[in-house]
């Protein structure tokens, strides 16, 4: 600004002494080394920026280190990073902390310096997040710091996912060995009402918040008394109570709404607006016309512009633009910053602002900005912003050139949804541009595939699909072979991503019969591969075999080196040695190490899944661990964590922790994964879910029926057939637990063959028809035993059909024979009228090497078969078992029944319950609960294992001791000393 001091009028904060009481007790924790994050919330206008100015001022003023970054709203394109970029321009800008930023190269790569972007290698995400963690953690080992975000609602979505990273895994974590953390605290502020249901910041907060180190604090519109005393400090002189009165009327607890109807008050008009747009422009009216063109210039710009860019923009003398901001700045409608730049005091004065200019007065600002910042040293990262400019100034050429452009920074630096934002921008801008204005390079057909793989490293796959749909329906008549070969294959990839087969098989027949086979050429090899995975998924196996034999002869010939991985790959399966075994591994060690060295890093992921999951189908899942660890350090590299093969594996390892029983690891690490942008999906949920059923979440069911909403997904259903089923049956709900098992296979088959999930969710559903007809027989329901034991035997079928027919048709391998020997298990307490341990045994010795929940449950079952066969210390340890499980575990629907079977079968001896029950034995305790409950003698003798003779003699005795007349006697009785709760007596 030349060296002229500007200063802002800030305005006394008025009723936040709850809020600010707290976020300063969280900078007094971060000050003693327990980092903390705090997400402020709130509407436009309500005082989050006001509230987080004083904290800062209070922080700066007790030697705290305060950064501030600011996210902007520049319509559909996004600045990647942007926050971040700003916090640490203001690092590199200021000497102190040079020498910081000096040992941390990420500093540079952000702010648009070190190697030439254009020929390196892209930096790694993950290589970049943590060099940003590292950074703030050392600022914050040489003086506390205290980073402020504000307006998150317009981040973008790298900027996003560095944040979800620095909560989750960066710098809120507490170094080991107890020894304190991080001196830091985050505080980052968003609209609440800008916040509309499909808003992506949305996911991301319900993240967030569920970290134990990151609490939300809202900012509730003020009291009316508050928002009086506030209207009355704003004026030296006093205002008329009735002026007071309507102030705070409108302003309906809106601390800004306050602020602007008084500053509005002095307008020689009559009355005050009713809309706050009204009233920002009035006080803009207010000023003089040289500060009316210096803030119509500023609010093109955005909500932040620099002092020699807005010069250049206005193109007024230096001494009347200062005058002019001098006034904007004591009327508040502008604040001064660092580094000689303004911003508008709020968003909200910068968009009425903006909106009140004409249209072509708004264009031609635009343009001039535009070409301001194509201008001499331009700034790498500024490509978005002329995007934006150039067409919101109807430049479309340029707008198109720069778009390509900001996509091209996007790639680089790892952001890959800004990436397709950005193609897509390119794309939309292709055809309103004449063919000799636009820059050379891809045609608009090979730019929307590039738009398709974009969205497939981001983890849009239906986007993926869209996109390539549009490509091919741009090829012309005369389109180039190879180019619309290459769109088909393309097209049935993305197909497959989701899980449309029949089309995806459609279209790669269609590639592979627009190239000759001869002579052999690289496209029709990655054509035939690509129909090789088609056609093994539509059960064409004998195709799938017959091309990529041919396909691999042409590859080796060629020197195709991917091409040969990804063919061996399929042909593991195809020729008979499948993934799970060892000749099936060495193929895939092959086929790794081809697509290695090749550079192919989807082939190369492609690989290691299969490695992966070859593992844990032949039961080795220890070793299953390792390859999926390295398959998903290989997608942090090559930036395609969000790509399907990384997901498989992402939801892979989860389950692996799962059925080892490591709950706690499974709750931590999808938060660790979630932390680096992956996908809240099935992939990243399902395991998570099967822990918090098992640990009597009654949430889970909810959230699994979430995933079936959108878009057809098979790793979605899955997960939720398998939550929903269990859940239906752990409630006693046969019905629903059939309904969901059929309902989902039948949307799991996939050309014809049925999943081989089918085992397991056929014999949940069977363990709650066994819990049925256990109940109907006792009841003496003959009839509904029939019924139910039919669709048992039906449930039965299916489980030993889906054992023999597996992944690739082969027979299912330990796991599935665990479930198969549990199906069985559960058969004999249909078929046998009573379970056999023996069967039990069976079943809990085929999950020995497995899943230990599985394992604990059918422990439990047997403890039950034991009881029922009077093999009583055999049961109780049994029981031992399950309750050192279950507590370990934390599964405490399964200790929940433990505990009833241990107090039925006298396997505890369970405290009185009151004073009067001393007169009972506590298996007459026992017959009495069940007595109020109306039971017959039969039903006591078969809920406690006894026999019902055996229940009549309890039952005498309790008469005689209660000195009832009558079993109905007898209940009352009970009823009135305390001995059965009122709850359980029956009506």
């Amino acid at each position: 600004m030349g060296g002229v001091p500007l200063t802002s009028l800030t305005s006394p904060l008025v009723g936040r002494e709850d809020e600010l009481a707290r976020l300063t007790g969280v900078l007094d924790r971060a000050r003693a080394g327990e980092a903390r994050a705090v997400l402020v919330a709130g509407d436009a206008g309500v005082g989050k920026t006001r509230l987080l100015d004083e904290v800062a001022g209070r922080a700066a003023a007790a030697g705290t280190t305060v950064l501030t970054g600011h996210c902007v709203d520049v319509g559909d394109v996004g600045l990647p990073y942007l926050p971040f970029t700003e916090i640490l321009g203001v690092l590199a800008a200021d000497e102190r902390f040079a020498s910081v930023l000096a040992g941390h190269p990420v500093a540079e790569r952000l702010l648009g310096g070190g190697p030439d972007e254009a020929t390196d290698a892209a930096p790694s995400r993950l290589r970049l997040f943590e060099g940003v963690a590292a950074l703030l953690t050392e600022l914050a080992d040489t003086a506390p710091l205290l980073l402020v975000l504000e307006d998150l609602h317009w981040a973008d979505q790298s900027s996003r996912d560095l944040l979800r990273f620095l909560l989750s895994r960066g710098v809120l974590q507490r170094p080991a060995g107890g020894t304190p953390g991080h001196r830091l605290a985050l505080f980052a502020s968003y609209r609440a009402d800008d916040l509309h249901r499909r808003h992506p910041l949305r996911p991301l907060l319900a993240e967030l918040v569920r970290l134990p180190s990151v609490e939300r604090l809202e900012l509730r519109p003020l009291p009316d008394a508050d928002v009086a005393r506030l209207v009355r400090s704003l004026r030296e002189q006093r205002l008329p109570d009735t002026t007071v009165r309507r102030i705070v009327e409108r302003a309906e607890g809106n601390a800004f709404y306050a602020e602007e109807l008084v500053a509005a008050t002095d307008a020689p008009a009559p009355g005050v607006p009713s809309g706050l747009a009204d009233v920002l422009l009035i006080r803009f009216e207010q000023l003089s016309e040289t500060a009316q063109q210096a803030l119509r210039t500023a609010a093109v710009a955005g909500r932040r512009v620099g002092h020699d860019l807005l010069r250049d923009a206005v193109g007024l003398p230096e001494e009347e633009l200062e005058s002019a901001l001098r006034e904007a700045v004591e009327r508040q409608l502008l604040v001064s910053g660092d580094g000689d730049t303004y911003s508008f005091r709020h968003a909200l004065a910068r968009e009425a602002v903006y909106a009140d200019l004409l249209p072509g007065e708004r264009a031609r600002l635009h343009g001039t900005f535009a070409r301001l910042l194509a201008g001499p040293g331009r700034r790498p990262d500024s490509a978005a912003e002329r995007a934006h400019h150039y067409r919101e100034s109807h430049d479309l050429p340029e707008a198109l050139a720069a778009s390509l452009e900001a996509a091209d920074h996007a790639q680089r630096i790892g952001a890959p949804a800004e990436e397709l934002r950005h193609v897509e921008a390119a794309l939309d801008l292709w055809t309103a541009v004449d063919a000799t204005a636009r820059p050379t390079g891809p045609d608009a057909v090979t730019l929307t595939l590039r738009a398709s793989a974009a969205a497939v490293h981001a983890g849009e796959l239906h986007r993926a699909v869209s996109l390539t749909r549009s490509a091919l329906a741009g090829l012309g008549q005369d389109a180039d072979l190879e180019l619309a070969a290459r769109v088909r294959y393309t097209l049935a990839g993305n197909l497959l991503d989701v899980d449309n087969l029949e089309a995806a098989y459609a279209y790669s027949s269609e590639a592979l019969g627009l190239i000759p086979a001869e002579p052999p050429s690289a496209t029709w090899v990655w054509a035939a591969a690509t129909h090789v995975s088609t056609a093994r998924q539509v059960g064409e196996n004998e195709t799938a075999r017959r091309v990529a034999r041919r396909a691999l002869r042409a590859a080796e010939a060629l020197g195709v080196t991917d091409a040969r991985a990804d063919l061996l790959i399929s042909l593991t399966s195809l020729e008979g040695h499948n993934r799970a075994t060892p000749e099936g591994r060495e193929r895939l060690l092959e086929a790794r190490e081809l697509a290695r060295r090749a550079g192919n890093a989807p082939v190369e992921l492609r690989a290691l899944f299969n490695l992966a999951i070859g593992c844990f189908e032949s039961g080795d899942l220890e070793e299953c661990l390792p390859w999926a660890s390295e398959g998903l350090d290989r997608a942090r590299r090559a930036g395609l964590l969000s790509s399907p093969y990384p997901r498989e594996m992402r939801y892979l390892r989860l389950l692996v922790r799962y059925t080892l029983g490591h709950w706690d690891e499974v709750l931590r690490e999808s938060a660790e994964d979630a932390g680096e942008g992956g996908a809240v999906d099935g992939h990243a949920l399902g395991p998570g879910l099967y822990v918090a059923l098992a640990r009597g979440d009654l949430g889970a069911a909810e959230r699994a029926r979430d995933l079936l909403k959108g878009p057809f997904d098979w790793m979605a259903r899955m997960v939720a057939a398998v939550v929903l089923t269990d859940a239906a049956a752990l409630r006693g709900g046969a019905e629903d637990a059939v309904r969901w098992m059929r309902s989902s296979v039948e949307t799991l088959t996939e050309a014809g063959t049925r999943p081989a999930v089918t085992l397991r969710l056929a014999t949940l559903a069977l363990a709650a028809v066994a819990d049925t007809v256990s109940e109907l027989r006792r009841a003496g329901d003959a009839a509904g035993v029939a019924r139910w034991t039919d669709t048992a035997a039906e449930l039965l079928a299916d489980a030993r059909w889906s054992a023999e027919h597996g992944y690739d048709d082969a027979p299912q391998g330990p796991e599935g024979r665990a479930w198969l020997a549990r199906a069985e298990a559960e058969w004999s307490r249909v078929g046998a009228g009573a379970p056999d341990p023996a069967a039990w045994e069976r079943a809990v010795a085929a999950f020995a090497q497995g899943d230990t929940y599985e394992r604990a449950r059918c422990r439990l079952r047997l403890a039950e078969a034991l009881l029922a066969a009077d093999r009583r210390q055999e049961a109780a340890a049994e029981a031992d078992a399950v309750r050192r499980e279950a507590d370990r575990l934390g599964a405490t629907v399964l200790r929940e029944r433990l505990d009833d079977l241990a107090r039925r079968g006298r396997l505890t001896d369970p405290a009185p319950a009151g004073a009067g029950a001393a007169v009972l034995t506590a298996r007459e305790r026992d017959v009495l609960r069940l007595l109020a409950l109306g039971h017959s003698n039969r039903r006591i003798g078969e809920e406690l294992f006894i026999s019902a003779k055996t229940a009549s003699v309890h039952v005498s005795n309790i008469l005689a001791k209660l000195d009832a007349a009558s079993r109905t006697e007898a209940v009352a009785v009970a009823h009135r000393r305390g001995l059965v709760a009122p709850e359980a007596t029956s009506s």
